[in-house]
């Protein structure tokens, strides 16, 4: 590990993720042809591209606002929860698009000709009020009902008075639906609720998720990708610390993963998996893409040396110990420490996973068989799904 925070001090004024909307330019050749004309996408810290500092604001204490953050790529907060781009900036860069505008960012029509990203981190799938009804209380936070309310108060902006005339860009858009529902099992995981009793709440996470992606055909979406959670057994601070065990038997010895935690994941993964087939089934004309963030992730604990990582259980910015965590360190807040070079960890903060990380699962998304069906099958028209853009030279622009 390399200095502490103190020692990075040097590197001037950084302008924190809510001062500033990015825009990405392709530079030299001329951009490809977008795949589709807009992304939009929904989920929490996984997915969140800025939204975050502007509805909890920049003095919510929050580190994913401030540096070390987005050193690597953007060499500055952005207000990912990473040390640089997320898998949806692999995805809107490989459809020929520019990275998809934190809606929270935006006022008028213009802002949104490519997109918008709804998603905030430690949002979750269920409201507040299912946790409270079941005696454990998250606080109050965004979850998708209210994600889903910004994005029909976007169709009123780019539509106003007429949400048919919204028709043509729904049908040629392409939404995320997620990753969300993690933090409804990480809040009362964290807080030692069990596992049995948490496993009774993902039936209802898949359905609020599955009444999402209805909401959304209803209004005229026709090409949708569904992402699963991630395996959060092999998660550094959240879990492989905090649930730290002496039985070999709970880990997976090809890994290192927490079994149990990633049974649970895969049990998620199941429930949403069957639940996208009955709403192919209703909805034949629309195409329902399951993204297998949980296969593609685990390819980088199984075989890390593919990807250039070396540290695939490590959290690269964070404290002393095994995982590179600690209990009185976090990521940019008191005595933390951040590696020299955080491609060749698994995990940035010991939460969320490192730039290397979140490009190796897009990789996996859009290069190999992690997606049912397959995005290039479905996107025949879009070339460029076989690059990932890392031979493309890009520049930041601030719309102060």
């Amino acid at each position: 590990m390399a200095s502490s925070a103190s020692g990075r001090g040097g590197r001037g004024l950084l302008i924190p993720a809510v001062a500033a909307a990015v825009v990405v330019l392709l530079v030299g050749a001329g951009p490809a042809a977008a795949c589709y004309p807009r992304v939009f996408s929904f989920g929490d810290s996984l997915a969140d591209t800025g939204n975050y500092g502007f509805f909890y604001g920049n003095n919510s204490g929050e580190p994913a606002l401030r540096p070390p953050y987005g050193e690597t790529f953007f060499h500055r907060a952005t207000g990912r929860f990473s040390d640089g781009r997320l898998v949806l900036d692999f995805i809107a860069d490989t459809m020929g698009l520019p990275f998809v505008r934190p809606y929270l960012s935006g006022r008028r029509a213009e802002d949104f000709a490519c997109g918008a990203n709804f998603a905030v981190g430690g949002a979750t799938a269920l409201a507040p009020d299912f946790f409270r009804a079941r005696g454990f209380n998250i606080g109050e936070r965004v979850h998708l009902d209210m994600e889903m309310k910004w994005f029909r108060e976007l169709l009123d902006l780019l539509c106003p008075g007429d949400l048919a005339s919204c028709s043509d860009m729904m049908k040629e858009s392409l939404f995320l639906v997620g990753e969300i529902g993690g933090n409804d099992y990480n809040l009362p995981l964290l807080s030692r609720v069990s596992i049995e009793k948490i496993r009774t709440f993902t039936p209802s996470v898949v359905a609020k998720i599955s009444s999402t992606i209805t909401e959304l055909i209803k209004l005229g979406a026709k090409t949708l990708v569904v992402p699963g959670n991630l395996p959060i057994g092999c998660v550094p601070k959240k879990y492989l610390l905090i649930f730290k065990s002496d039985n070999k038997e709970d880990y997976e010895p090809e890994t290192g993963c927490l079994r149990w935690m990633n049974e649970f994941s895969e049990y998620h993964n199941k429930l949403l998996m069957e639940e996208l087939e009955k709403l192919r089934k209703l909805h034949p004309s629309v195409t329902i893409i399951y993204a297998d963030y949980y296969g593609a992730a685990m390819e980088i604990f199984v075989s890390p040396e593919r990807f250039g990582i070396e540290d695939p259980l490590v959290a690269c910015c964070g404290g002393e110990g095994t995982y590179g965590v600690s209990l009185s360190a976090t990521c940019g807040l008191g005595e933390y420490k951040v590696c020299d070079n955080p491609d060749k960890y698994g995990s940035w903060d010991g939460f969320h996973p490192s730039e290397a990380a979140y490009k190796a699962i897009a990789m996996g998304l859009l290069r190999g068989t992690y997606t049912q069906p397959s995005i290039a099958s479905v996107t025949s028209s879009c070339p460029q799904l076989t690059e990932l853009g890392s031979s493309v030279e890009y520049k930041v622009l601030y719309d102060l």
